[in-house]
């Protein structure tokens, strides 16, 4: 459109143009709808703002831990057998609270494998924490989202840096190694770089072999009897799965990365 209007207008635009200089150019957001969320996520996070939604989060965990700890334990099994077959749901959203608010994942799973028995306690053990996972997660990457990254060349800067390269591989080490509890783990993972999908992944692949367990250790308390070696045949079993999954993983980046090697000696 604007070529052809100077193209009509001739020598006449050009005697305007050397008359009056140009206007400056000014670029509006609303010309491009994409131009503001681009400059509001690069924007850094105030202190001010981080450390607000840092005692926000540590407020409302606090409060949610007190409540947990008032909780009728005595009475927890009664109101189980009512719900029926609503029970391991139930047990797994209350599973992935307690798990948030940092009470041991051990001994939600033992609870687990102790009321629901081991093969439905395991699977509820395991929806408790992904659901704590993912809620830590996301708590953590709202309240310190680049809390590492706006500490430029410092120690933190470079563990934010060595955790998005090794991704799932750190989320496994990390995950494998009791270093924290399963929820504050969770928390710090949402402050780093490390993507969602990676994260929760590995903390699946994690919790696999330490869930089975617990919950066939949980359901053999419960009816000490019924104990023998079949029963720990399903987290021999999940074990040995993980494992391989984990080695395989590993083979297969470490194939990938000498991979570039070998092809720039070769050239």
């Amino acid at each position: 459109m604007t070529d052809i209007l100077i193209a009509q207008r001739g020598a006449g635009v050009a005697a305007d143009s050397s008359a009056a200089p140009a206007a400056p150019q000014v670029t509006s957001i609303a010309a491009d709808p994409q131009a503001g969320p681009v400059a509001a996520q690069a924007a850094p996070m105030s202190w001010k703002r981080r450390a607000l939604r840092f005692t926000t989060l540590g407020v409302v965990v606090g409060g949610l831990a007190a409540a947990a700890a008032m909780l009728p334990l005595r009475e927890i099994g009664d109101n189980v057998d009512r719900l029926g077959m609503g029970a391991p749901a139930a047990v797994a959203v209350v599973g992935g609270l307690l798990l948030s608010v940092l009470v041991p994942r051990t001994a939600i799973t033992l609870l687990c494998g102790l009321l629901l028995g081991a093969a439905t306690g395991a699977i509820a053990a395991m929806a408790a924490a992904i659901i704590a996972a993912t809620a830590t997660y996301y708590a953590g990457r709202w309240a310190g989202r680049g809390a590492l990254k706006a500490h430029a060349g410092s120690r933190l800067d470079r563990l934010d840096g060595w955790l998005n390269n090794r991704g799932l591989s750190a989320v496994l080490l990390v995950r494998f190694l009791p270093l924290a509890p399963f929820g504050l783990v969770g928390y710090a993972y949402g402050t780093t770089s490390v993507c969602r999908k990676r994260y929760l992944l590995g903390t699946t692949i994690a919790a696999i072999p330490s869930t089975v367990t617990y919950a066939v250790i949980g359901a053999a308390a419960a009816r000490p009897g019924d104990m023998s070696a079949a029963t720990l045949a399903p987290a021999a079993i999940s074990f040995a799965l993980s494992t391989a999954i984990v080695l395989r993983w590993r083979y297969t980046s470490r194939r990938a990365a000498a991979t570039p090697v070998v092809a720039t000696a070769a050239a």
